[in-house]
């Protein structure tokens, strides 16, 4: 705020008036927004000589959470 205060002065500005530029400047640079960020793919661990992991999916992930938690329950 000190920064900002210090340069609307050297300015010879009113504090809000150069904050509303300084908005105004930034909202009307082009942006990246609506550019989809890519995504990186998941990792898969593999354990040493083991079939690889089938590719998992809320479903799977949920069934095999709910099939832990009846194995231990059953303990």
């Amino acid at each position: 705020m000190r920064e900002l205060k210090a340069r609307a002065a050297l300015e010879g500005v009113k504090l809000k008036d150069y904050f509303a530029r300084m908005v105004q400047a930034a909202l009307s640079r082009p942006s990246a927004a609506g550019a989809v960020p890519k995504r990186s793919p998941a990792p898969v661990f593999r354990r040493a000589k083991a079939k690889p992991m089938p590719k998992m999916n809320n479903a799977r992930l949920h069934a095999a959470l709910d099939a832990q938690d009846a194995a231990d329950a059953r303990r």
